[in-house]
């Protein structure tokens, strides 16, 4: 069941839309978020990331879209006991059916799905966990690509070849060949007390667990933190390399090619995360 438009539907009845904009074109965002034990985590960081990114697509905000009316519409969706659980939960914007290229109008409709997830909070996930970078196509350094639109079929091809080649998952690369991201999330890299992570101009997703992090990080004395651009051969030569999203929160990186890493900052800066998640 998802909440489609404020009304709870068997999810099978939205897939049969053939003129639904966010399959036609990939004209949609989608956030993704925690709910804990009825909580949303870190809930104002997601809905200004979300109004933000359909004002740069010119959708068209509905004056119901408040914080409060969205959280309330998450919620709906939950039932008494799962509200006590946690809960991965996506929004997906899309703009209304009309148009080819040029959309008749740029009113929205949204659909609002949940899934249970294991862990009540972040949990390290120490097994093996080895990459690759994925060189077939390359992530545009443009505005578009901090966005999380439907259009991430780069994502997809990247996936199936972490598959076909027994990676946990790949790396991308930009146009100026920089590190920009992995396929499911922000990269942090980690050399002595130093950790950078991509800026935002050099095309990776605009991540609320990596700008929690960054924050996190700029309050303490114990790293030097920054967003620089990373080269193909830092990899190598860091000490840790993690992976950050929403829903994992932190995913160490234990090889890359021939060299393994340890997870100590990983491990150290997850639990400053959970602890801003229990009080944000």
């Amino acid at each position: 069941m998802v909440n489609y438009n404020g009304q709870i539907v068997d999810d099978n009845a939205l897939y049969l839309n053939g003129n639904n904009r966010g399959l036609l074109y990939g004209d949609a965002l989608f956030e993704t978020l925690r709910v804990v034990d009825g909580k949303l985590i870190f809930w104002e960081d997601h809905y200004l990331n979300l109004m933000s990114s359909m004002r740069i697509l010119r959708m068209e905000i509905p004056m119901s879209f408040t914080m409060e009316f969205l959280e309330e519409q998450i919620l709906m969706l939950l039932p008494g006991e799962q509200k006590n659980n946690s809960t991965k939960i996506r929004i997906t914007v899309f703009r209304n059916q009309g148009g080819q290229y040029r959309p008749e109008s740029n009113e929205v409709s949204y659909i609002i799905s949940a899934d249970l997830l294991p862990n009540s909070y972040y949990i390290l996930n120490e097994d093996s966990y080895e990459v690759e970078l994925f060189k077939d196509f390359t992530v545009s350094k443009n505005m578009l690509s901090n966005l999380k639109t439907n259009n991430r079929i780069l994502n997809v091809v990247g996936s199936i070849y972490a598959k076909e080649n027994v990676y946990h998952n790949c790396l991308m690369l930009n146009d100026s060949k920089s590190v920009v991201e992995a396929l499911n999330g922000n990269i942090f890299i980690v050399k002595d007390n130093v950790i950078k992570t991509p800026p935002i101009e050099d095309g990776c997703i605009k991540g609320i667990t990596r700008k929690k992090i960054l924050e996190i990080l700029n309050k303490i004395d114990t790293y030097e933190c920054g967003e620089k651009s990373i080269s193909p051969f830092e990899l190598q030569q860091a000490d840790e390399l993690f992976i950050t999203n929403s829903i994992s929160g932190i995913q160490p990186i234990s090889k890359y090619r021939k060299k393994t890493f340890s997870n100590t900052v990983a491990r150290d800066i997850l639990g400053k995360l959970n602890a801003a998640a229990r009080f944000n």
